[in-house]
């Protein structure tokens, strides 16, 4: 019969065609009477090879231990440095703008290399890419602390300590997404927590540490402790898929479509137009480079609405972001506050944002903000701005206090929904994509923030247009954010409904449809039955047509 069809269709059959059509029929006998048949035969368990879902817990909180670590260290290190920029700037007799680069150039690389540290998560995963950045995080600031010129300083504090930093923070977070789901808010705020505790501790530690062994002794020290990210690394344990050991069933179905891929495979190998799998292989192995890179970076998200809205309120609110941390301590010691009392504004800020933080993931997570968390998000970068805009307000160290309590609780406000929002709008499948596109998009405002700001204080010789401009630029952050968000949500309640209403629609045509066909058998069955009546109706129609033609 096989070989009848193959005749049939390519004429006389090539030995390699034979040799082919006998294999595949020796697994057909040896499928149905062993009950071996391929892959495409069986009935494979629906979880196998699955990962499984995040177990929001166990293993999960030390994750978030080591995220804590990570995170705080990223986040709060390129602040803490600014402690020792008043005396490099003498040392070195820079400017203002000038030493602002130095914090600048780690957060935008920071930032910046958010692309890379995806992809190296994506193909490696987080743990030893974690580990691979506390190790240039350590070198850099070893290296900086031989550093003879302030460009030296852009390079091994600036690029090699922020890349390392880079490696540190976005497989942190990238992590936690995959350990949790219905906690990861808390989880989030948690792990968010490690910027504040280590600016926090790296505040008057910096202080001390300069006051015993110089600006150079305290980059050897800090270099050493960098390296703890190693550690935090460590701790990124991954989910691996639990293995299945179910047997497969053998179904009839199976055995058909075996031998509906035999007389397939038979018919391919018998047409001439044919393709030689080794020019299949080249085509495969000619795919363009941009393929190759979207495969680890999804740029479909630049078509995704709540992204587009997200990424322009977020590059627009990183102007003004980082530039009051750096210059508060700077400020303090210019209108005549003593260095450690400078410096504890810092730990104030702190130690605010610690509590914040976590305080905010769990009002996140509540079923009343939750489903709204955008808003949310977009009045705490308001509510920033409008701290930075009445710090010239401040009078004296009472002043600053009070602003750095404001500005800490407004600043982990942000930070504890940084992430979180950005998850919300993309998912969890897309989140990894998601945020290298977005630090790559950040780094550009991040790295000119500080560098304006020192240059306002330059040229005007006055901190307080600094403070204006920053202030100014997140207000209108978190206005854009809120009315855009705001017609995000109507537009996806309008599209949801366009949705259910194109579902209904398609149940009652299949279900019109199904009505006739069962009406259509009904008939079909009922007509033996219903044939006397038949013959008998035509009758009459006879009689009755054959009265009215007389």
């Amino acid at each position: 019969m096989l070989s009848q069809r193959t005749g049939g269709l390519g004429g006389a059959a090539s030995p390699g065609l034979t040799l082919r059509l006998c294999t595949l029929c020796f697994r057909v006998s040896q499928g149905t009477q062993g009950g071996r048949l391929p892959s495409s035969a069986m009935s494979p368990p629906a979880n196998v090879g699955r990962a499984p879902g995040p177990p929001d817990g166990g293993w999960g909180w030390v994750v978030v231990v080591g995220a804590f670590i990570s995170i705080g260290f990223a986040y709060a290190f390129p602040k803490g440095i600014a402690i020792f920029f008043k005396e490099i700037q003498d040392f070195f007799g820079t400017s203002y703008g000038e030493i602002a680069w130095v914090s600048s150039i780690t957060l935008a690389t920071t930032y910046g290399a958010g692309p890379i540290s995806s992809i190296l998560v994506n193909r490696y995963g987080s743990r030893p890419v974690v580990i691979f950045g506390g190790l240039l995080c350590g070198i850099g600031m070893v290296s900086a602390a031989f550093c003879t010129s302030i460009l030296q300083l852009y390079i091994c504090v600036g690029f090699i300590t922020g890349f390392g930093l880079a490696l540190n923070l976005q497989p942190s977070v990238i992590i936690i997404g995959k350990y949790f789901l219905k906690r990861r808010p808390i989880a989030n705020g948690l792990a968010m927590a490690g910027s504040p505790v280590m600016l926090c501790t790296l505040a008057p530690l910096n202080q001390f540490l300069f006051d015993n062994f110089g600006w150079r002794g305290s980059f050897l020290i800090l270099g050493a402790i960098l390296l703890n990210c190693c550690v935090a690394g460590a701790l990124f344990r991954p989910i691996r898929a639990a293995p299945a050991s179910v047997k497969p069933q053998v179904t009839e179905e199976g055995k058909d479509a075996l031998k509906k891929e035999v007389t397939e495979e038979a018919i391919e190998m018998s047409s001439p137009t044919n393709v030689p799998m080794e020019n299949k292989m080249e085509e495969e192995g000619e795919k363009d480079c941009c393929e190759k890179i979207n495969q680890y970076l999804d740029f479909s998200l630049f078509k995704h609405r709540g992204f587009l809205i997200y990424l322009i309120g977020n590059v627009l609110m990183f102007l003004g972001f980082f530039a009051p941390i750096v210059f508060l301590a700077p400020y303090a010691k210019h209108i005549g506050i003593d260095e450690y009392s400078a410096a504890f504004l810092l730990s104030i800020l702190a130690i605010v944002d610690m509590i914040a933080r976590p305080t905010t993931g769990i009002i996140a997570n509540s079923k009343w903000v939750r489903p709204r968390i955008q808003y949310f998000f977009s009045f705490s970068i308001a509510f920033n701005g409008t701290c930075h805009l009445l710090c010239p307000l401040a009078s004296g160290y009472t002043g600053l206090v009070v602003y750095s309590i404001f500005f800490g609780l407004a600043f982990g406000m942000v930070c504890a929904m940084l992430f979180e929002t950005l998850m919300d709008l993309v998912g969890a499948a897309r989140f990894t994509s998601a945020v290298g596109l977005v630090t790559i998009a950040e780094c550009c405002t991040i790295l000119l923030g500080p560098p304006i700001g020192g240059t306002l204080i330059d040229t005007f010789g006055d901190y307080k247009y600094m403070f204006i401009k920053c202030g100014a630029v997140m207000v209108l952050a978190g206005t854009f954010l809120f009315i855009m968000n705001y017609y995000n949500y109507r537009m996806l309640a309008k599209e949801e409904k366009e949705r259910k209403a194109k579902e209904e629609d398609l149940k009652s045509v299949r279900t019109e449809n199904e009505g006739r066909n069962n009406w259509n058998k009904e008939t079909a069955q009922d007509g033996p039955e219903l044939e006397p009546l038949r013959e008998e109706q035509e009758g009459l129609k006879k009689e009755v047509n054959g009265t009215n033609e007389l």
